[in-house]
């Protein structure tokens, strides 16, 4: 449906002091969006875009994970399936001598929703393998070479799924 409006007005020349009569169409658009209220705690399925590894990763690094699935309020898509979350690394221990395993500690920070940022909240902790038994068994055996076995890196692989929530109730514009 295209709709006119017609405004009309006058024109006033400052030196002829003549009148002319003006008119302009402005045209009138659809709502092409709609705003969309996200309640707190609403779930956010995600999957890890990144691989994470407590052998390479340092505090404070970034990584990008993916939604995995449309979420839906109301019959309406809030947050599309494919968009862009981020986090961030909060703690990362390698792995160590004497069987003492890797920790891995990140947190998320947000999922971008057109040009607004939804804020989540969900961490996800590892520690590796802890291999201190066997190290007291390798010792006792071996003596001192024992002392050399080590624990278990904590690796998080790419397509790797995480449940997000929101962290806070948030309006977002998306498309009809």
């Amino acid at each position: 449906m295209n709709v006119k409006v017609i405004r009309t007005g006058v024109l006033l020349t400052a030196n002829l002091f003549t009148l002319a009569a003006w008119t302009q169409e402005v045209p009138v658009v659809p709502a092409t969006t709609a705003a969309v209220h996200i309640p707190e705690g609403t779930e956010v399925p995600l999957l890890f875009v990144d691989p994470l590894s407590s052998a390479t990763n340092a505090e404070g690094d970034r990584f990008t994970l993916r939604v995995d699935g449309d979420v839906k309020i109301g019959g309406r898509v809030a947050i599309k399936s494919g968009s862009i979350a981020v986090g961030t690394v909060t703690n990362a221990h390698k792995r160590g001598f004497m069987g003492k395993a890797g920790e891995l500690n990140v947190n998320l920070d947000h999922v971008s929703v057109g040009d607004d940022r939804v804020r989540l909240r969900a961490s996800k902790g590892k520690t590796g393998d802890s291999k201190v038994g066997t190290t007291v068994a390798l010792t006792i055996l071996f003596g001192p070479i024992g002392l050399l076995k080590r624990g278990h890196d904590i690796d998080i692989k790419p397509g790797t799924p995480i449940t997000a929530f929101v962290d806070q109730p948030t309006d977002v514009v998306v498309p009809l």
